[in-house]
């Protein structure tokens, strides 16, 4: 089974967002996903690892929901 981690900055209030994703990744992938987890962050950072490989990361990418889903399903 898959596991995807949201790794998300607490002082920049991105909790929403990474709750917003984690709902996303459940409707969408269901029991296909062993686990999205949330892990706290600081400095700005929001990355997506699936099975320990990042997919996403905001420094590199503009946040769009829909693109990390698309980039998950291609590690499923």
């Amino acid at each position: 089974m898959t596991s995807v981690e949201i790794e998300y900055c607490v002082p920049c209030g991105f909790l929403e967002r990474a709750e917003a994703l984690q709902h996303a990744l459940l409707s969408t992938f269901g029991e296909q996903l062993e686990s999205v987890t949330l892990r706290t962050g600081v400095n700005g950072i929001f990355a997506v690892r699936v099975d320990d490989e990042l997919v996403y990361e905001k420094s590199e990418s503009a946040y769009d929901i829909d693109e990390i889903v698309r980039r998950v399903r291609a590690r499923l």
